[in-house]
């Protein structure tokens, strides 16, 4: 894990797609043949800090916390500048252009930014119970998208205030 020294916090995201197809389908095989590339991509790009692998793999496609059909894509990035450099100015970009040909249209978020404190490794329980918690509720400063999104500070004053509301309320 790569991460600034003096940082308080980092933008964890999670991303779930659901396949039209297998991974193994011949229809698939121009999004497996960029998977490898684009990791790279992220792993070089400034301001990434890590990213959810399999065990003995070099990507998380056969990890399926989500349902059969359905990949996730974890990270964590210093910033959200950061991950939206990857996410929009990168070569990320052409599969994001091209993600009708592989994976259904979602009717819910299928996207979930969160800050998490610098060092910390979100589960992927933690991504999905985020996903859940934005998907229900909405955005908030514990769940958010790029484009309703919340500052560090902004997700830690609300997390202080909830805690103390709770600790009066006991």
């Amino acid at each position: 894990m790569t991460a600034s020294p003096h940082a308080v916090a980092h933008l964890a995201q999670l991303n779930v797609a659901t396949l039209l197809h297998p991974l193994d389908d011949p229809r698939l095989a121009p999004f497996v043949e960029l998977l490898d590339p684009v990791n790279a991509a992220a792993d070089g790009t400034p301001g990434f800090v890590w990213r959810l692998v399999e065990d003995g793999a070099a990507d998380a496609t056969a990890l399926r916390p989500a349902g059969e059909d359905v990949i996730v894509n974890l990270s964590v990035w210093e910033t959200q500048e950061a991950l939206w450099d990857f996410a929009y100015r990168s070569g990320h970009l052409e599969v994001m252009r091209r993600r009708r040909e592989w994976f259904a249209r979602h009717v819910e978020s299928h996207l979930v930014l969160w800050w998490v404190p610098a060092g910390h490794v979100p589960s992927v329980d933690e991504a999905l119970e985020r996903l859940a918690e934005l998907r229900a509720n909405g955005p908030s400063p514990r769940a958010f998208t790029f484009a309703s999104s919340y500052s560090a500070t902004e997700a830690a004053q609300h997390i202080e205030a909830a805690a103390a509301e709770k600790s009066h309320a006991g």
